[in-house]
């Protein structure tokens, strides 16, 4: 999907501005997008912390926070310290939710990076980031990495960020980036369309093992997971909708779930809430829930 970079949203108390990336970017590039505090954007009370459940979408993310403290990451509900990444970081694939702090705005800009985009921009295969944040000075080094917040945070406006974002992709990118796998591009095309993950590594051509192994340095996740995570993205693209939102058990066999229990289980587990719970929070974004 191309987003306009006109378009502009809510998003958790932040406008969002999103667009599609140059030609040159668009095999490893979903979109770019610039995040700005909304005015008078005050989460905290009395110095409490705000939790998010950031539900995955099976894709890597590179964030860099220009404003604010560094991201900091809670393991799970009892974790009262958590533990801090930094205000530069690449967002493997993942298979359920991660919690983070969004106690303070801040501003950021960032992209959504396709399957292949490891290996062109950070020269590791998607798996050796997946289910983590790592720090983006761990893969360019301290020196880039510096660099690149300072370059992005130069421009004052939205557009101006992801301008800057984009030319410094343009320098990082390996001058000879390999081609996606074709017979991983197509698996990913039949991927949740009921075909089996058997019959997508009889048609690569490779062994199952292999056609995994392919698989998972590509995205970062096994065809199975990565599966269940675009499945209920489905759920939640139909079921954010609550004007007119269908009954759980209706939207579980839309999206192929065997019956609503099957898709109460993942839910759970994906999103760290129930389907009850995450509709009540009514969130501006289907990704993005704040819980505390």
């Amino acid at each position: 999907m191309l987003v306009d970079c006109r378009a502009r949203a809510a998003d958790n108390g932040a406008m969002l501005s999103m667009r599609a990336p140059c030609p040159s970017l668009r095999r490893f590039v979903r979109a770019l997008w610039a995040s700005e505090p909304a005015a008078g954007d005050a989460r905290a009370v009395g110095g409490g912390v705000v939790r998010e459940h950031v539900v995955p979408t099976g894709e890597m993310h590179l964030v860099l926070r220009l404003s604010g403290p560094p991201l900091r990451l809670f393991a799970g509900p009892t974790d009262t310290r958590g533990w801090t990444v930094g205000h530069a970081l690449v967002g493997g694939a993942r298979s359920r939710f991660h919690a983070r702090d969004v106690s303070q705005p801040a501003h950021s800009v960032g992209v959504q990076l396709l399957p292949g985009a490891a290996q062109a921009l950070f020269g590791l295969p998607a798996d050796a980031l997946a289910e983590q944040h790592v720090p983006l000075d761990a893969l360019w080094g301290a020196s880039a990495a510096g660099e690149a917040l300072e370059r992005v945070h130069a421009p004052a406006t939205a557009e101006g960020r992801m301008d800057a974002l984009q030319a410094l992709l343009l320098e990082r990118l390996d001058p000879w980036p390999q081609a996606l796998h074709p017979a991983i591009a197509q698996a990913l095309a039949r991927l949740g369309g009921g075909a089996t993950v058997g019959s997508l590594a009889a048609a690569s051509g490779y062994s199952h093992r292999r056609f995994i192994a392919l698989f998972r340095e590509a995205t970062g996740l096994a065809p199975k997971r990565l599966e269940r995570v675009q499945r209920l993205q489905r759920v939640l693209a139909t079921g954010a909708d609550r004007a007119g939102a269908l009954p759980w058990a209706e939207l579980a066999l839309q999206a192929g779930y065997g019956d609503q229990s099957h898709l109460h289980r993942d839910f759970v587990e994906i999103t760290g809430l129930t389907p009850q719970a995450w509709r009540r929070a009514a969130p501006a974004s289907p990704n993005h829930v704040r819980v505390d």
